[in-house]
C-alpha cells in the first residue's frame, strides 16, 4: 500500500509509458501516471501532458516506485508541433526551460547561420531565453570567431565563445548552466558532448551513451533524457531539433521574432509592409545603411517566402 504522502520532483526522463522523476530528496524513481492523466486533450489541438522538464507531485508505493497524481503548471514550453489525422499535436520537448543553448561551431562543420536564425525566430516566438555558444573557436581563432557571431550580440543576443581543446569560455558557459533548466540544441558534430565533458567530466559521455542506446534501437524513437549539474541545474541535450518548424507563426507575424526589425516596423510606411519592394520601408533603409545585417535581412526573406533567389535580385537596397 502506498504512502499518500505527496513528494514534488521534475520529470528526467520518459520512455514506453515510464517516466523517471528527480525527487526533491535527491532520489530518482520510475513512475506511472495516475489513469486520468493518461488521456490527450480531445479538442483540435492536442498537446503532451506530461514532458521532460515538468515538475509533478508523486505518491510513493510499497515497491519503491510512483505514481504522478498532478502536473503542476508550465511556466513555458519548447514545442514541435504537427498536423495528424485527429488534428493538431503538439510534442512538448522541454518543459520549464529556463533557456536554450544554441551550440554551434565556428568550423568543422562551418556555421549553419541560417539554422541559428530559425532556432532563435522560434525561441523567440516561444518567449524563451537564448544563449549562444560559438564553440571550437580554437580551430579559426578568437577574431575570426567574434567576426562569424558578433552580429548577434550587436542584436542583444547572449554569446560565449568556447572550445573544449583550449578551456577558453567553459568557465563563463558553465555559470550560465549553474542552478537553471536548459536545453542544448545544435547540429550534429559541433561538439556539445566534448563542451559538457569539459563543464562537468563524464557528463557528455552519459548523453552520448543515451543516444548510442537509442540508437541502436529496434525504432527510431530519440531518448531525451534530464541530467543534473554538479553545480546546481539541469541539462539536456535535444536531438532531432532540426525538424523544428514554424508551425504558428503567420507570415506577416515573422518580422516580430526578428528583434533588429521588429523595433522598426512601426516607421514603415505602409503597417503591411512586407519589407520586400514597398515604398518608405524602414528595414530595407536600415539593411542599406548598415544597422541591420544583411545576412538576418535575408533569413528574414527566406523564412517567409522560401526560395527567394530571384526575389533578393530584384530588391533595391537604395
Amino acid at each position: 500500500m502506498g504512502n499518500n504522502e505527496l513528494i514534488q520532483g521534475r520529470v528526467m526522463s520518459l520512455q514506453s509509458g515510464f517516466y523517471h522523476v528527480y525527487l526533491e530528496d535527491s532520489r530518482e524513481v520510475v513512475c506511472h501516471p495516475r489513469g486520468r492523466l493518461k488521456q490527450r486533450r480531445r479538442d483540435a489541438i492536442r498537446e503532451d501532458i506530461i514532458a521532460m522538464g515538468d515538475m509533478v507531485q508523486v505518491a510513493m508505493q510499497s515497491d519503491g516506485t510512483g505514481t504522478i497524481e498532478n502536473v503542476l503548471p508550465r511556466k513555458q514550453a519548447l514545442i514541435r508541433s504537427a498536423p495528424d489525422a485527429r488534428g493538431e499535436y503538439k510534442q512538448v520537448l522541454l518543459a520549464n526551460p529556463d533557456q536554450i543553448v544554441l551550440v554551434f561551431a565556428c568550423a568543422q562543420p562551418e556555421p549553419h547561420l541560417r539554422m541559428l536564425d530559425r532556432f532563435l525566430v522560434i525561441c523567440e516566438q516561444q518567449g524563451i531565453d537564448v544563449l549562444i555558444a560559438a564553440n571550437k573557436v580554437d580551430l579559426v581563432g578568437e577574431e575570426a570567431a567574434h567576426a562569424l557571431f558578433g552580429m548577434y550580440e550587436q542584436i542583444g543576443y547572449k554569446v560565449v565563445y568556447t572550445s573544449s581543446i583550449t578551456g577558453l569560455g567553459v568557465d563563463t558557459l558553465r555559470d550560465h548552466l549553474q542552478d537553471r533548466l536548459s536545453g542544448l540544441v545544435g547540429p550534429s558534430g559541433v561538439g556539445k558532448s566534448s563542451l559538457l565533458n569539459a563543464i562537468q567530466p563524464s557528463l557528455g559521455l552519459a548523453i552520448r551513451n543515451v543516444s548510442e542506446t537509442t540508437s541502436k534501437g529496434m525504432h527510431t524513437t530519440v531518448v531525451r533524457r534530464l541530467f543534473p549539474l554538479d553545480v546546481g541545474g539541469f541539462v539536456a541535450d535535444l536531438p532531432g531539433i532540426r525538424m523544428l518548424s514554424l508551425w504558428d507563426i503567420e507570415p506577416e507575424e515573422l518580422d516580430g521574432y526578428f528583434p533588429e526589425i521588429s523595433k522598426r516596423v512601426a516607421d514603415c510606411q505602409f503597417s503591411d509592409c512586407s519589407h520586400v519592394n514597398e515604398p518608405g520601408c524602414a528595414i530595407k533603409a536600415a539593411v542599406s545603411k548598415g544597422e541591420i545585417h544583411y545576412e538576418r535581412y535575408e533569413s528574414y526573406l527566406r523564412m517567409r517566402f522560401g526560395d527567394v533567389d530571384d526575389l533578393i535580385n530584384e530588391i533595391n537596397l537604395t
